[in-house]
């Protein structure tokens, strides 16, 4: 995906995720954040979106750390998001490409990683935001509210699959446990063509998109990529995805890696 389409999505996810922030009782907890309210959501995103936005504009060598408001009414919660979310559209928007600042995870470039990671960070939290509400989550389950939560274009959930298991699963370090008991994880997407990724659960922690699955893979992952991004993400349960193989596998990773 290009930058300029993770941009629209950033756009389009700040604004659902305001609207959805806006319309809850900011001490209602968050169901897919069991330890957080919407009060708690809503400061996270919006530090995080003025955070990576002074990392942007002021093209920073060094991380700071991101910092909360001290004091925000509730009721400026909204205002202030709107805000935060519009200074980082507009940050992204206007960088050069050929943008040289501080990243964690490889990729082509700054503001590739940037436009991606602000992308798929805001839209995650969207639908966490959106399950405060009372939207199902699940495929086909039922609600007492007309909420659902709204759909995630195919092409965008495959490329978030691939950034958590090639990008941030690696970082975590070899889960615990498969250090002396390896395993194998195949994850396919069934909705997105060549959407299909190796995981090796022992040490080193590696993953990789592949255009053949290992041949005797001890659990596999499939659904599509949307059932995929967030039942990898710990916002849906592994229910909702066919898992085949060794399904205690599946389990322990869950366990073990949080990202």
């Amino acid at each position: 995906m290009k930058n300029r389409e993770f941009i629209d999505i950033l756009s389009r996810e700040g604004r659902l995720f305001a609207d959805a922030v806006e319309q809850a009782d900011p001490s209602a907890p968050v169901p897919t954040c069991p330890d957080w309210t919407v009060r708690d959501l809503a400061l996270h995103l919006g530090a995080v979106h003025r955070w990576a936005a002074d990392m942007v504009r002021e093209a920073r060598a060094e991380p700071v750390p991101p910092s909360r408001p001290a004091g925000l009414a509730d009721e400026a919660l909204g205002p202030w998001l709107r805000e935060g979310h519009g200074l980082l559209v507009e940050a992204l928007e206007s960088a050069p490409d050929d943008l040289t600042c501080w990243t964690f995870m490889p990729a082509p470039s700054s503001l590739a990683f940037w436009t991606r990671r602000q992308a798929h960070e805001t839209a995650v939290h969207r639908v966490d935001a959106e399950s405060a509400l009372g939207a199902p989550l699940s495929p086909g389950s039922s609600s007492t509210t007309e909420l659902a939560v709204q759909e995630l274009a195919a092409e965008f959930a495959a490329d978030g699959v691939d950034e958590l298991l090639c990008g941030f699963y690696p970082r975590r370090g070899t889960p615990d446990g498969f250090a002396a008991d390896p395993r194998t994880v195949l994850v396919r997407a069934t909705d997105v063509d060549g959407a299909v990724w190796a995981v090796f659960l022992g040490d080193p922690a590696r993953a990789e998109r592949v255009t053949e699955p290992p041949p005797a893979p001890d659990c596999v992952y499939e659904g599509t990529a949307e059932d995929l991004y967030l039942t990898l993400w710990n916002r849906r349960p592994l229910s909702d995805l066919g898992i085949t193989g060794e399904v205690s596998v599946a389990h322990r990773w869950r366990e073990v890696f949080r990202p």
